[in-house]
């Protein structure tokens, strides 16, 4: 069979300059290879060493430059300058300089498991490109010195003459000079399912999912062979482009952000009241070392220093709860970020469909519903088909369609004629059966099926006919033609001239058939999370699929369209189209980008190579089980099970996990902060400490073990409900409103302690910390709901550590501990004032908490800790 061929364009190689010209890689396809060779200072009959040598000093080996690692000992560092950490460290170091060594231990331990946890976590963008690195070819064959040769694929430069046979993975981008049947599976490149055929001479499409004459780095040859000319290599390829996403920087997630953020808010809070105390306490004269000590305590007891381990128990949990739900979750932060998901963006081959093609109708010419052009191409394919996924298909749709039927000839499928043939002897007789492309084929027809008879096949029915394919296009479909006609003469392998005067028997038409994904995709709906599908392949085919999962996709926004967009204008488009089309991979990115300058925290559910990108730049990369290795590397979580319920149970997980975050942090900014606030005012208004700095301490750890539980708790439906956000604001206002209210009752006790009771300093420090604790755990039930805490139980966990840490502190002051740590027994009187301050303070907090906790969900518009 002869090859296809570009104009052959000859020079001489040793006449070229030392430093060989570059070659823009954008759109090479369009040019001849006449332009191609011009720029690349190359001719059509390879390279010799030395010039391929020049080259590769030029350009740079044909390889993707590895991520940027960080060393265990900077990856730390970096995570110990966070506000948050410094604080937490700084308390820590300052309460074992203070003679509390067992509770600094247990913060800066709790502050490195945090960290250590992270930093092990980190090698994430290091084994993206590992797996790019081995997703290659290790080999290819170039022409160098007159004869083509096996080089390692790292040495491959632009100008070389590459050879590109059945099996092989490509290892640069290259317009093909010569072609032989070649077709080549792209889809983890482009979306595209079915193996694209491809053949020399320039073409005028844009897009790289178009370019009939192209080779992409990392595409497979499934037939064929072919010659093509390398115009890039390395991180200039398509394929290079998703390696330098991946190796980039990443920018902090939506849940480091709220971190971050937070620990800003602790930390100037912090530094003010711990300033004015001190400066209060010397310019009233007391003395400065007791000040101090009493300051740093303050500063001890305002930092939550259990927020690493509550953070990182709760994902956890959240990670076990997944795993047992097939997700494998790489990055523990990205649980609370799949909680705050906005918009879902997915590609379509292999996530929202099955990724392997399938035979969705067989239809008679007058475009009715038969199954005979499916069995007689199915014969066909059983007999003498290339096994392509075509045939594949029809062979599954009908398995025993060869039984009764013998080969006595076959013509493999010509990429030129575009039609194969075979002559099957079986219960009809001896059939010549013909299928290809529908143009090829109908083109070979004088007649007809209609139903038992044959008809002429006129230049009107023609027309149906290929209004028919027309037809099945817009619906997504892919059509083939299937004729036939009774054979008579000897039996040969059919040519040219047996393939005429054949009887049109109908078309077989294929799908990449979605999977039932509707509830799901409802479900997020209710969740707040809208799905984007973008994707590679056709906009008619992205439509047909959008309406199959149940999406509104009246308008599909294609690349050229995208390209041709500013970033605010595409910006603005983002939010009112939901399905896109013939993206590349970086057009993927920046629409995410696009959706982020929006405010929405962005999802991206991929498995190819040419969703690497959007992976990386996505706030929550999501992978399937059996995608490319590149895409499971990029992500942050592998759905084992490859269904979008999945990710819709991850969601709720991850507001599941922030709900009870949220909980510890209002309990720092309400009855903590509160109490702290009370001891500052206290500490100027007495004239002795109202608590002693090693009280403080003490309040302080059994406060931290009482919320051990918290990551145990029970959640309400209504919290997980919408996608939720951190909001600094919020914050302030609960802090604002419930940390005055508890000094309010803390004054309270203050005045029954002083005036009704006329209580020592030794009695009014065991009298108000026994109040302070009281007040503290209890509030947790109070303030762990946005309902009645009556109707909304807690766990058993979070119970079991409250109740336990109440009953250590009511127990302290009669135990022995009680003298060393400066108690005094309090009397009945005294005890029952309390439990009635408590009682009354608790009421209070239930009364005011609707008007403060104004659940605040996350919308467009707004980022997370913005």
């Amino acid at each position: 069979m002869a090859m296809t061929a570009a104009p052959v364009l000859a020079r001489d190689i040793s006449s070229l300059p030392d430093q060989p010209p570059s070659v823009s890689a954008a759109a090479f396809w369009t040019r001849g290879s006449d332009a191609l060779c011009s720029e690349l200072g190359c001719g059509l009959d390879g390279l010799d060493s030395s010039e391929a040598a020049r080259r590769l000093e030029r350009y740079g080996p044909n390889s993707d430059a590895g991520a940027r690692a960080d060393g265990a000992l900077p990856a730390v560092l970096r995570r110990l300058l966070e506000p948050l950490a410094l604080i937490l460290l700084t308390a820590g170091l300052v309460s074992v300089a203070t003679g509390d060594v067992v509770g600094g231990a247990i913060i800066v331990a709790i502050l490195g498991l945090s960290v250590g946890l992270d930093t092990v976590q980190e090698g994430h963008a290091t084994r993206a490109a590992e797996a790019l690195r081995h997703a290659v070819a290790l080999k290819a064959e170039v022409r160098r010195d007159g004869h083509f040769v096996a080089v390692p694929v790292e040495q491959v430069v632009p100008g070389d003459l590459l050879r590109v046979r059945a099996g092989d993975i490509v290892p640069a981008d290259a317009v093909i000079i010569e072609s032989d049947a070649l077709t080549a599976a792209e889809a983890a490149l482009t979306g595209e399912p079915y193996p694209v055929e491809k053949r020399a001479g320039p073409v005028t499409a844009s897009e790289p999912a178009e370019a009939s004459n192209a080779l992409f780095r990392g595409a497979v040859a499934q037939t064929g062979e072919a010659t093509a000319l390398v115009v890039a290599t390395g991180r200039s390829t398509m394929f290079g482009a998703a390696a330098s996403a991946l190796v980039e920087a990443q920018a902090s997630s939506p849940f480091q952000r709220d971190l971050h953020a937070f620990g800003l808010v602790v930390a100037r809070l912090t530094i003010g009241l711990v300033l004015s105390v001190l400066a209060f306490r010397v310019v009233l004269g007391r003395p400065v070392l007791d000040s101090l000590l009493f300051a740093v305590a303050l500063a001890v007891g305002l930092t939550p220093e259990l927020l690493p381990m509550v953070t990182t128990v709760t994902l956890s949990r959240g990670a076990l709860r997944m795993a047992a739900r097939k997700v494998i979750v790489k990055r523990l932060a990205a649980i609370h970020d799949l909680g705050a998901m906005t918009v879902l963006c997915t590609d379509k081959t292999g996530t929202l469909t099955s990724a392997e093609i399938a035979l969705a109708r067989s239809l008679d010419p007058a475009g009715r519903d038969n199954a005979r052009p499916a069995r007689l191409a199915a014969v066909a394919a059983d007999l003498g088909g290339d096994r392509g996924s075509l045939d594949a298909a029809l062979a599954k749709a009908h398995p025993n369609a060869g039984q009764g039927w013998g080969l006595s000839g076959r013509r493999a499928f010509d990429y030129g004629r575009r039609t194969g043939s075979v002559i099957a002897q079986g219960p009809e007789g001896t059939l010549l059966i013909l299928k290809g492309a529908p143009e090829a084929v109908l083109a070979l027809c004088t007649a007809r099926r209609a139903g038992e008879r044959t008809e002429l096949m006129t230049p009107a029915a023609r027309g149906e006919a290929l209004g028919q394919v027309r037809t099945l296009a817009e619906d997504g479909l892919r059509s083939i033609a299937v004729a036939s006609r009774v054979w008579s003469g000897h039996v040969t392998p059919p040519g040219g001239t047996d393939e005429v005067n054949l009887v049109f028997e109908g078309f077989c038409a294929f799908a990449d058939p979605p999977k039932p994904t509707a509830a799901a995709i409802a479900r997020l709906a209710r969740a707040g999370v809208r799905l984007k599908i973008l994707s590679g392949d056709d906009p008619v085919v992205v439509r047909r699929l959008a309406g199959l999962v149940g999406l509104h996709a009246g308008t599909v926004l294609s690349g050229p369209e995208v390209a041709a967009l500013s970033d605010a204008a595409l910006a603005v488009r983002v939010r009112k189209v939901d399905a896109f089309g013939r993206l590349t991979p970086d057009q993927k990115a920046r629409v995410v980008r696009a959706l982020q300058a929006k405010g929405a925290v962005v999802g991206f559910l991929g498995d190819g190579i040419n969703d690497a990108p959007g992976l990386a730049q996505a706030d929550i990369g999501l992978s399937v089980d059996g995608a490319t290795g590149v895409a499971q590397a990029a992500a942050d979580m592998i759905l084992l099970a490859s269904d979008l319920e999945v990710v819709a149970d991850g969601v709720e997980e991850g507001r599941r996990t922030f709900a009870n975050i949220l909980k510890y942090v209002r309990m720092g900014a309400s009855s903590n902060f509160g109490n702290m606030l009370s001891m500052a005012v206290a500490s100027v208004a007495l004239p002795f400490l109202p608590m002693l700095p090693t009280q403080i301490l003490l309040n302080n750890l059994l406060y931290d073990l009482s919320e051990v539980g918290i990551p145990f708790d029970r959640v309400a439906s209504s919290a997980t409900a919408r996608p939720q956000v951190w909001d600094m604001a919020n914050v302030l206002r609960f802090a604002a409103v419930m940390g005055p209210l508890s000094s309010l009752f803390d004054l309270l006790t203050f005045g029954v302690l002083l005036l009704v009771f006329g209580a020592s300093a030794e009695e009014f420090r065991t009298a108000w910390f026994l109040e302070s604790m009281a007040t503290q755990i209890l509030v947790i039930f109070v303030i762990r709901t946005n309902g009645h805490p009556w109707e909304d139980r807690p766990s058993a966990a979070l119970v079991g550590s409250s109740l336990a840490a109440l009953g250590a502190t009511l127990a302290l002051p009669f135990s022995p501990l009680g003298s060393w740590f400066g108690f005094q027994i309090p009397d009945l009187p005294t005890l029952l004032a309390i439990g009635l301050i408590t009682v009354a303070y608790l009421a209070a907090v239930e009364a005011v908490k609707s008007w403060v906790v104004r659940p605040r969900h996350h919308a467009q518009g707004r980022r997370p800790g913005a």
